[in-house]
């Protein structure tokens, strides 16, 4: 008898819930890295995220199409975590060691020290790796373009999905993690968690942009901020690796 799709060995592992190598990098985790990472959020996305809400309609109320610009940039994060899982899951079956997800794991930490740093002033190496995502959004921008400024409801939400695949080095950190899960259903998990905890800050910099941008650009913040991101990356490097 002929098994079905469903049947599948690797249909029934595509959404399977799998935890990385050390069991404490958790979705709070990913949630703390999109909220603590807010001054880089601020810096790369709040100068769109005014600009977005200045070009609103104003007959439609303007928290509701503030929420519907991020909601479809959540939607790319989580779209992109299931990409990479899924692709991550390829990658495990075929190696069934965890030497593969060590370095995935490896990697995004390191990232997300660099990052840090960037954010405090230190080193401008994160600024360069930004880079890697610019021919996507080449391509993506003149579609963006075209939808502003934005005169309707399914327009709002078109933006925020392309606003989603804006280059960022926080994004970067996060998609390695959603890489190094082996699930689809996971890696898409990760990148919800991260993307809602870019929540509060890009929302409040959509309603209250003056004044948060110049709190948030305050010298001693981005510092604070920025240390206590590439300490965090340390401690998460020193648990996988002593």
């Amino acid at each position: 008898m002929c098994r079905t799709a469903a049947n599948h060995p690797f249909s029934r592992k595509i959404f399977d819930f799998k935890l990385p190598m050390n069991h404490d990098i958790t979705f709070l985790t990913l949630f703390l890295l999109g909220f603590f990472g807010g001054t880089h959020c601020i810096g790369m996305c709040g100068g769109l995220s005014s600009a977005f809400a200045l070009q609103l309609p104003p007959h439609i109320n303007r928290f509701w199409l503030i929420l519907l610009l991020n909601t479809g940039r959540v939607s790319s994060y989580t779209a992109i975590g299931l990409i990479l899982g899924l692709i991550g899951q390829v990658g495990v079956s075929l190696d069934q060691t965890r030497v593969l997800q060590n370095i995935l794991y490896t990697a995004a930490n390191l990232l997300l020290l660099f990052l840090g740093l960037y954010l405090s002033g230190i080193s401008s190496l994160a600024a360069k790796i930004e880079k890697i995502g610019k021919p996507i959004w080449r391509n993506l921008n003149p579609i963006l373009n075209r939808l502003l400024p934005i005169k309707s409801i399914p327009a709002c939400l078109a933006v925020g999905i392309l606003w989603g695949w804006l280059p960022c080095g926080l994004v970067y950190s996060a998609s390695l993690y959603a890489l190094g899960s082996g699930s689809a259903a996971t890696g898409g998990l990760y990148m919800l968690a991260f993307a809602l905890g870019t929540l509060p800050n890009l929302l409040a910099i959509g309603i209250f942009s003056l004044q948060l941008k110049k709190i948030m650009q305050n010298r001693y913040i981005r510092l604070c901020t920025g240390l206590s991101v590439s300490l965090w990356a340390l401690w998460k490097l020193a648990v996988l690796w002593l």
